[in-house]
């Protein structure tokens, strides 16, 4: 299984707020290149959260949830995307 992290977009919250709550997703869900937005991240199997603020992501994530288990994006109320 590949490995999953999960961050939160301080863009997307920053805009939401800018812009009368806005409802931008501003949850991401990062496998390999792809980066799924959603509302809710519900990580499957053991997860560890992960604090390195001398080596963030390439997005400037510094704080993030790391797991191997399938990974399932909720955007607006709907499964967008289950991600194994």
């Amino acid at each position: 299984m590949r490995l999953k992290r999960i961050h939160v977009s301080q863009h997307a919250i920053r805009a939401n707020a800018k812009h009368g709550f806005a409802n931008e997703a501003p949850l991401r869900a990062k496998v390999g290149r792809e980066n799924i937005a959603g509302h809710e991240v519900v990580p499957g199997g053991t997860s560890r959260v992960v604090y390195r603020p001398e080596k963030p992501l390439s997005c400037g994530a510094r704080v993030w949830i790391e797991t191997a288990g399938a990974v399932e994006v909720v955007r607006d109320g709907r499964t967008v995307r289950v991600v194994e």
